[in-house]
């Protein structure tokens, strides 16, 4: 393996050229970077990922019966399992789509679950991810890169394939399809994921479409074409849920398609993912999935959340005051590490103005244990060190929801930290599963 750590340079040069950059909109800037790439991969034995991936489809199972549910008949609120104001006081929750049901029933069809994995070796949930996640990319070209760097390496290696993502991704588009040509729809090239939208409409064979390229006629959906217009069956959206049909959700939005909410409302195209899913993910539900999954499956989780704690709870609320200093606090609302915070790190007034903030908002904020999660090593400088790291895996539901055996590994270059995403200036590893 040594062989392929010293080609490091090179394939950050490669995907450097191949456009593998994050953007990122900063002060209403927008500014492109490479997505650092590490060659050392996490490696997770065979054993190991079995138990990841029945926890996962056990747990992305009972998000898909949540998300049906609480847009129809909300048994799991009228059983007050899940308080109605965790429902409707979410950013996420969508009452356009009350009374709508999927295609196939199916709301998130591409999941993005974070895990880390603890110093004792267990692996924790830290959130769902049901919107439009990202990543899955980013280890697929890498391998592909690796592997032409470094044949050696791979040579007689017991390892997963990556590269069956295209074809799992084309098959959960066209089962869910309504009849038509898949497309991948862009908000456009200053989007911090356009690498990942234009490399997996090449690698499925979907066209890569803007919103001016479609349009609806009688409740259907087209693609512009030279020679003729295309009926379009799925669209994989890469675009969030506001800006999706400016009849239906923001008017002002310019990167959606007219009327396209109510062609996916009679039946006649499928959203990949459905919009309105923000709501199984808000961080204030992610302490209730443990519940969804016994309520729904009658099953206990295989996977484990972080020890959660929710200031909504009067005692929970009692709970985080008297241990302020040992928790992680988090803004539901926000994604991509920001509006984070640990309670050690804050001086004193700024403890007293986020506790004065958490009393007067409580349904906003979670408060979690910091898991002193596992290093693991990165190629720095000619050598190892060791650096903090999640992993998102990708979980595919279509005839049957399925895990993907591998997944983007994300790392903190800075020594002190544990924020690992990439708009945080982290970088990433393939993940090699045995």
């Amino acid at each position: 393996m040594q062989d392929l750590f010293e080609h490091t340079a090179m394939i950050n040069n490669l995907l450097a050229r191949y456009g593998v950059k994050f953007g990122i909109y900063k002060n209403g800037e927008f500014k492109e970077q490479l997505f650092p790439f590490d060659t050392i991969p996490r490696v997770i034995e065979h054993e190991e990922f079995e138990v990841i991936e029945k926890g996962l489809i056990q747990r992305v199972t009972a998000l898909n019966m949540f998300l049906a549910d609480i847009y129809s008949d909300k048994k799991i609120v009228r059983d007050k399992v899940v308080p109605p104001e965790f429902i409707y006081s979410s950013s996420g929750y969508m009452p356009q789509l009350e009374g709508v049901a999927p295609p196939m029933g199916i709301s998130s069809h591409i999941s993005g679950i974070d895990l880390v994995q603890a110093k004792d070796g267990t692996w924790y949930i830290l959130e769902d991810n049901l919107r439009i996640p990202s990543g899955a990319s980013y280890p697929l070209i890498a391998r592909d890169l690796c592997r032409k760097a470094s044949p050696a390496t791979f040579k007689n290696k017991s390892l997963c394939d990556n590269r069956d993502y295209a074809e799992m991704l084309k098959s959960t588009m066209d089962y869910v399809s309504r009849g038509g040509i898949n497309v991948i729809l862009t908000p456009g090239r200053y989007n911090a994921a356009y690498f990942e939208h234009s490399y997996l409409a090449e690698l499925t064979g979907a066209v890569l479409v803007s919103g001016s390229d479609l349009f609806v006629s009688n409740d259907c959906v087209y693609m512009k074409g030279a020679t003729g217009n295309t009926r379009v069956g799925a669209i994989y959206r890469r675009i969030s849920d506001e800006y999706l049909d400016p009849m239906t959700f923001l008017p002002e939005s310019v990167i959606g398609v007219p009327h396209l909410f109510e062609a996916y409302k009679k039946g006649n195209v499928a959203l990949i993912n459905v919009p309105g899913n923000g709501v199984a993910d808000d961080k204030g539900i992610y302490y209730f999935v443990p519940k969804m999954v016994k309520y729904y499956l009658g099953e206990e989780c295989i996977t484990n959340n972080a020890p959660t704690y929710l200031p909504y709870y009067e005692e929970d609320m009692k709970y985080v005051l008297s241990n302020f200093d040992n928790l992680v606090l988090k803004d539901a609302a926000e994604a991509g590490g920001y509006g984070v915070v640990f309670g050690n790190k804050m001086t004193k007034e700024q403890k007293a103005d986020f506790i004065a903030l958490l009393k007067s908002e409580p349904r906003r904020f979670i408060a979690q244990e910091v898991i002193d999660f596992r290093d693991i090593d990165i190629w720095e400088n000619g050598e190892r060190v060791p650096r903090k790291a999640d992993l998102r895996a990708f979980v595919l539901s279509g005839e049957k929801t399925q895990v993907w055996k591998s997944g983007l590994t994300r790392f903190s270059r800075n020594p002190d930290s544990f924020i690992v995403n990439s708009s945080q200036g982290g970088g990433f590893k393939d993940t090699w599963v045995l």
